[in-house]
């Protein structure tokens, strides 16, 4: 074992709870002070931790706890009043093209929140089948010449994750601080535009229901992006344990070499096998992610595409308004840097996974050996000749090139709309 005990956290008190959500930070400082450290869990552990601090993983285990069961209603009724109220004040803003694009764009970023926390009450435990079997995956130690190189790759994939994690959840937060002060420098009186009925949501005309409407806006917006991060967090950290767990491989593959010059044809034959069964396992892995993510992967790219086009496209239109364009600026940013993200990591996995056939290709010796062990490196030789993507079909692989052309497009599409309109 590399790192401490494996355990659930059961205690429900503040600094409990706080200590479990910064788990990973701390974590990551740890590393930083102690080169020779290595991570005590993987990052989709400390997303799912985070995510359960917030009270909305909702696998079995959270299920059976009334609280839990109670916050989970709570937090159904105040997301559905909010998206209605949303939905009505579309309806009243028709007649204004920057305002219901901004609307839009406030919907679509709710509806895919909302599809996020569907999908986990669905498939919760699927999802920690997969977070064990990696949890498993990074604890795994094969003492060797290559140990200390692996617990390098590790600690540096680690400490490279949670950075881009912790830029992420700092521009989130912008985002929603400058969310939620909006109304006090902009002409509106909430954060997102919605029309309640009797006109509860004009300040002039019921102040308290403003002011409780207002404080019920501004925590869902915090809950719900905070919550995102940690989501989207775990979701990618899943395909960027296997980055990790490809490159642990090409190490032990590159080792192999002191198995060659022991003279030992059992213990060459039996680390063969070895590194043979990881490499299957890290070839299903992809496939269950991709299986089981097919459904948030299209709707992740089709909600960034909608997002990018119509943040662009409201920018221009309300280009005479500095304030109003900066702020969907930013959501274009936002979402451009979650589309990269993720191109970016698809792309480091794909990349990792023909590393192997080199790394393979490396350690073969024709002089040495059996023809069962000459086959077994061929085997992985040849299986490693086509990439691991991660993919949701029929849209395109996630990997920078498809992001060039994902953003290609919604520049046709912008001056598509702009000829029109002029």
């Amino acid at each position: 074992m590399v790192g401490g005990p494996r355990d659930r956290h059961s205690a429900f008190g503040l600094k409990s709870c706080w200590n479990r959500f910064i788990g990973v930070f701390l974590d990551a400082r740890g590393l930083l002070s102690d080169p020779k450290m290595v991570n005590r869990h993987s990052l989709a552990y400390y997303s799912r931790d985070q995510m359960k601090v917030m009270g909305l993983y909702v696998n079995s285990e959270e299920k059976g706890q009334p609280l839990r069961r109670a916050w989970h209603v709570f937090l159904l009724v105040q997301f559905s009043a909010l998206y209605a109220s949303m939905f009505y004040g579309l309806l009243k803003s028709l007649d204004d093209i920057v305002e219901t694009g901004r609307d839009l764009a406030f919907m679509l970023g709710m509806f895919f929140i909302v599809f996020k926390m569907v999908f986990f009450s669905l498939y919760a435990d699927e999802v920690d089948v997969l977070i064990d079997i990696l949890e498993d995956s990074h604890h795994a130690e094969v003492k060797g010449p290559g140990t200390e190189a692996c617990r390098a790759i590790k600690r540096h994939h680690f400490l490279l994750n949670v950075g881009l994690d912790f830029v992420w959840f700092v521009a989130v937060v912008v985002f929603v601080v400058l969310l939620i002060v909006t109304p006090f420098w902009a002409d509106q009186s909430l954060p997102i535009h919605a029309v309640f009925p009797l006109e509860l949501h004009d300040p002039a005309k019921h102040p308290i229901a403003h002011l409780v409407i207002y404080a019920c806006q501004s925590f869902s917006m915090a809950y719900l992006n905070i919550w995102l991060v940690a989501t989207e967090g775990l979701s990618i950290s899943l395909y960027g344990q296997v980055t990790t767990a490809l490159s642990v491989l090409c190490v032990e593959l590159q080792q192999l070499r002191h198995f060659w010059g022991d003279g030992s044809e059992d213990r060459l034959r039996l680390e063969l096998t070895r590194l043979v069964g990881t490499h299957q396992s890290i070839i299903l892995i992809v496939d269950r992610c991709n299986q089981l993510f097919h459904g948030p992967l299209i709707m992740q790219m089709t909600v960034n595409f909608l997002l990018v086009s119509l943040s662009v496209f409201e920018a221009l239109m309300a280009r005479h308004e500095p304030k109003v364009a900066a702020e969907f600026m930013v959501l274009m940013i936002l979402a451009l840097g979650h589309l990269s993200l993720w191109s970016k990591f698809g792309d480091m996995m794909s990349q990792q996974s023909l590393e192997v056939a080199h790394a393979a290709y490396e350690a073969y010796d024709p002089s040495v050996g059996s023809k069962r062990i000459h086959r077994d490196i061929a085997f992985i030789v040849h299986r490693s000749q086509r990439p691991l993507i991660m993919r949701a079909s029929p849209f395109p692989a996630f990997n920078l090139s498809n992001y060039m052309a994902i953003l290609n497009q919604c520049y046709s599409i912008l001056t598509l709309l702009l000829k029109t309109l002029d």
